[in-house]
């Protein structure tokens, strides 16, 4: 058999691929590289895999199709050995694997990664490079997948993260993080000549654009308060002519790669395809696997021009639209549905999402979050009808047995999460209605997480928690409760439930506060309480 390795030269051999049933590139993806260096136009952070097959895809059609001859500088402002050990070894390309639900699977070989850098200030090659890149009028946009928590400067209990505090004391010439180094680099641009340019969240967060604009301003004012910028470099910001934030949606569920899809390449005889854990902890692979349905909606405000992103299927539209699809989808139709599979996906003992939905109260739980509660509250974007964006997702993507997506993994940063995922539609409630003692499954849902917490499944075994940058503070609050012992139970969790830094509001003032406390206490009764629990609520 043929063996393929993923690197410009092993590209060369194109009928092995083509009988491997891979598609390849049709550009000469050397000169796009070689084009976009000399003269990027579009910068992205956060080169992990939602960007690499989506983002990264978006472009690579954009090329093939010939209404662009640039790729995407990528960056990379948090785990450097995903540039060295899946980007550089590659030659930046990426192995991207459609995931159908009849087990299918498209594979194509994406080469619109045009460069890896590191975001490194103390490392004066890289850094120069992305000073040069930042300095070039030609530059249009720059977009981020750095995930919620990469926006946050403040722990909940409103001070500045001690890595925050040490960029804010070191300036704009020895940053780390990435809201500090992109506000660097955008101090750069400002140097260079006051150059216009798009400043893009794509992360899966409400109000994407103005939490990247809120923290970018928020670094510039603590610098200009420290005397390392001038009220002009804030007044540059400010100006949407010049620097714009435009408000994102994006939906793709990308897993964390699977080995049958490792396998899979592999048989097809591809080499070096098997994954790795990087010091971070992120689980990368060269290929990337995902589901077919994909959505990007991005308000149109670009005032240095932009690629003609509607030609590869973005919807480009107006920041109120926008708002009620990114709203739609984060609040109500999606992300509420996922974080509740997660948590309760754990304590079940689940290792499967769509595992889940074959379980009779977890797929009753996500109809009575999303069709039933939610829907009052949605508003209808219009572009996008919320009825059937959230079938597909109960019907069709969340139950595909071929995504390998975990409970595990998408029980991640979940204290980032909650406050969007239900604390929007509990405001929602309260507006509408006067409180929110209408909602019992999302209630349901936020007592579920709080019994994740505890790091003891249903059956009384422990299990480890994903990684929450909350977690120490959540787990001291709630120390002493003991599955099995209700009496340990001395009202911890009012600290957690009454924190409007993690909900966006005080529960107990929504109404909830105590029927979540309720929902609790009988959640740690002992072992199969949590069951009995959920089949109580949801009345089977």
């Amino acid at each position: 058999m043929i063996r393929m390795k993923l690197t410009l030269e092993g590209l060369k051999d194109k009928k092995a691929w083509e009988e491997a049933g891979i598609s390849l590139p049709s550009y000469d993806i050397v000169k796009i590289a070689e084009q976009t260096k000399k003269a990027p136009v579009w910068v992205h952070f956060g080169a992990g895999n939602i960007f690499r097959m989506f983002i990264g895809g978006l472009a690579d059609t954009l090329i093939e199709e010939g209404v662009s001859d640039k790729g995407i500088t990528c960056v990379e402002t948090f785990d450097f050995d995903v540039v060295d050990k899946i980007y550089k070894p590659y030659d930046n390309l990426v192995l991207g694997v459609t995931l159908k639900a009849d087990g299918s699977t498209d594979k194509k070989v994406i080469g619109s990664l045009t460069e890896a850098i590191k975001a490194q200030s103390n490392d004066a090659s890289q850094w120069n490079r992305l000073k040069e890149i930042f300095s070039d009028p030609g530059l249009q946009m720059i977009s981020f997948t750095i995930t919620e928590k990469g926006y946050a400067l403040k722990g909940a209990d409103g001070k500045y993260f001690p890595f925050i505090q040490a960029d804010i004391d070191n300036g704009p010439k020895a940053c780390t993080s990435a809201m500090a180094v992109v506000c660097a680099l955008l101090f750069e641009r400002f140097q260079a000549g006051r150059y216009p340019l798009a400043v893009v969240s794509m992360d899966n967060c409400s109000h994407n654009g103005e939490k990247l604009q809120t923290a970018i301003l928020t670094m510039a004012g603590e610098w200009k308060e420290k005397g390392f910028v001038g009220q002009d470099f804030i007044e540059y910001l400010s100006d949407e002519k010049q620097v714009a934030f435009p408000w994102s949606m994006i939906d793709k569920i990308t897993p964390r790669p699977a080995d049958s899809v490792c396998r899979e390449l592999e048989k097809c005889g591809v080499e070096d395809m098997a994954p790795v854990i990087t010091s971070k902890k992120t689980y990368i692979a060269p290929f990337v696997n995902a589901e077919g349905p994909q959505y990007l909606v991005v308000e149109d405000k670009f005032p240095a021009g932009r690629p003609e992103l509607e030609k590869a299927g973005v919807y480009m539209t107006d920041r109120d639209t926008v708002n009620r699809v990114e709203r739609m989808k984060v609040t109500t139709c999606l992300n509420p549905l996922h974080t509740a599979l997660a948590v309760y996906g754990c304590v079940l003992g689940y290792t499967l999402i769509a595992d889940e939905m074959k379980d009779e109260q977890l797929k009753k739980l996500v109809y009575e979050i999303g069709p039933t509660e939610g829907m009052p509250v949605v508003t209808d974007p219009g572009i996008l009808s919320p009825v059937d964006f959230v079938n597909e997702v109960i019907q069709v993507r969340i139950p595909n047995p071929f995504m390998p997506d975990t409970p595990q993994r998408i029980a991640t940063d979940t204290s980032q999460k909650v406050g969007i995922r239900y604390g929007e539609t509990i405001k929602a409630y309260v507006s509408k209605y006067g409180d929110a003692k209408k909602l019992t499954a999302i209630p349901l849902a936020i007592a579920g997480w709080c019994r994740y917490l505890l790091a003891v499944d249903d059956e009384g075994n422990a299990f480890e928690l994903s990684s929450d940058p909350m977690i120490p503070e959540l787990t001291k609050v709630l120390s002493g409760i003991e599955v099995g012992k209700p009496e340990t139970y001395k009202g911890q969790l009012k600290e957690i439930l009454s924190n409007a830094n993690i909900f966006g509001s005080n529960l107990y003032e929504a109404g909830i506060g105590e029927r979540i406390e309720t929902m609790f206490l009988e959640e740690i009764e002992g072992p199969g309480a949590v069951r009995k629990t959920l089949k109580k609520y949801l009345n089977q």
